[in-house]
């Protein structure tokens, strides 16, 4: 990332990868109040602390989704905590939200206003502070959500980490409902669209409840999906490798299948009453597809674009059918 910030503010090298990443078909659609020029975005967990928002514009991304971001810096767990195992084009992290705070990364963002063509999501999570729990766990959300609200063009909230002492997460439906009574009030004014983040790993029930609490307290979309905690779909990574890793997220091609069950499921409680943002496997265009046909509307990759490269979002965009 920092060779291309490089190239791309030399003259001459700047515009050629400019035209080289830009896709070439238009996939344009609307939704949640906005224009995207087609549906292929970046996840939540590439740029942390917007560090990099204009070069991934630049490179064809048609949203991009910052963060975690969380109330207090945080410096997150101990290295290593990310691997890649090419083998089966996938990562694990661990990495424990580390950021800059809400406060840096809203100044980084305010100097980007007016330069900036594609919307920005910004992705929030709890500080990850074992003494927040309860109300404080949900305070810690709403200082974040005010702070960031003024420079972001939707507000995912991260519900699918760990967020209570005792384990749970904030896809339990009584703990959603607290966050969301606290949270939705601080962008009515706004009009800035509110969506939440969940888990592949949520079983039917699940995602009925956190739908069911969604649209009752106003949630505009949802993001399906987080990492997930299963292995059994790798297949080259030999298992004494893989448990050498540890705990952490899997993502990348061995989440696709069951990324896409998972919007398949939620899209069917949902009804087409709020848009889905599909998440988890996507690296090409037959990829991309999958997760539109099972009821996305946008997608996003990150693994996808750490083995792909910087033009691969050109090849997935230009590659969907045009009824895509």
């Amino acid at each position: 990332m920092s060779s291309l910030e490089i190239a791309l503010a030399t003259p001459g090298v700047g515009g050629a990868i400019r035209r080289r990443a830009r896709p070439q078909h238009a996939r344009e659609r609307s939704l949640l109040g906005m224009t995207f020029s087609h549906p292929v975005g970046l996840a939540a967990g590439f740029d942390k602390n917007a560090r990099h928002v204009l070069a991934l514009e630049a490179l064809g991304f048609g949203f991009v989704e910052i963060g975690s971001v969380t109330a207090e810096p945080w410096g997150g767990n101990p290295t290593p905590r990310l691997f890649r195992l090419p083998a089966d084009r996938a990562l694990i992290n661990r990495m424990g939200l580390n950021n800059d705070g809400a406060d840096i990364i809203a100044g980084r963002m305010e100097k980007l206003r007016g330069q900036l063509s594609i919307p920005v999501f910004v992705n929030v999570a709890k500080t990850p502070d074992p003494s927040l729990e309860g109300d404080a766990a949900i305070a810690d959300y709403m200082t974040s959500v005010t702070r960031m609200r003024s420079v972001a063009d939707a507000i995912v909230l991260n519900v699918s980490c760990p967020n209570s002492g005792d384990g749970r997460t904030f896809e339990d439906a009584a703990l959603l409902t607290g966050l969301l009574q606290g949270v939705r009030p601080l962008l009515r004014e706004t009009e800035i669209p509110l969506l939440i983040k969940l888990s592949a790993d949520l079983p039917d029930e699940g995602i009925r409840d956190a739908v069911k609490v969604g649209m009752a307290e106003g949630v505009d979309g949802f993001v399906m999906s987080n990492t997930t905690i299963h292995r059994d779909a790798l297949e080259h990574t030999p298992p004494a490798v893989v448990e050498g890793m540890g705990a952490g997220g899997l993502s990348g091609a061995p989440l696709h299948c069951r990324a896409v069950d998972a919007v398949r499921r939620l899209s069917r409680e949902v009804g087409g009453r709020a848009p889905i943002i599909g998440v988890g496997g996507v690296e090409d265009a037959s990829s991309a597809e999958a997760m539109l046909e099972a009821g996305a509307s946008l997608v996003e990759l990150y693994t996808g674009f750490v083995y792909g490269g910087p033009f691969v979002v050109r090849t997935i965009v230009d590659g969907l059918p045009d009824a895509q």
